[in-house]
């Protein structure tokens, strides 16, 4: 992980803007969508299936969320406030020749399920 620790200025426009005004995961219309170095993507939609917006995001390779928001405010809101956390999570994983990655790596899950079922249900 060439860029851990680094902050939120590292997420980049994903694919170069292809996906923006396309369908995303929760058949919305994507409204921004963003990758971080590290391995991890965000995407806000609007007029999905089920609600006004939706936010997915997701580490490669370790999991994958959804979050659904009222209003367009809540929504940028909660987009901002997810990618810091990413960061942070993204930052904490421990390089596989740490001697303490198997405890690194239980804080690292706890941390994942703090994300996805205490801060962004």
């Amino acid at each position: 992980m060439a860029n851990r620790g680094s902050g939120i200025t590292l997420w980049y426009a994903y694919d170069n803007e292809s996906t923006i005004g396309r369908n995303g995961s929760e058949a919305g219309v994507i409204l921004r969508d963003e990758e971080h170095p590290d391995g991890a993507r965000i995407t806000l939609e609007r007029d999905g299936r089920a609600i006004p917006f939706a936010i997915t995001c997701g580490i490669y390779g370790w999991m994958v969320h959804t979050h659904y928001c009222g209003t367009l405010a809540e929504a940028e809101q909660d987009y901002a406030a997810m990618k810091i956390e990413l960061t942070a999570i993204l930052g904490r994983i421990p390089d596989k020749d740490n001697p303490r990655a198997e405890d690194l790596m239980q804080e690292l899950y706890a941390d994942v399920e703090r994300f996805v079922s205490t801060l962004f249900p």
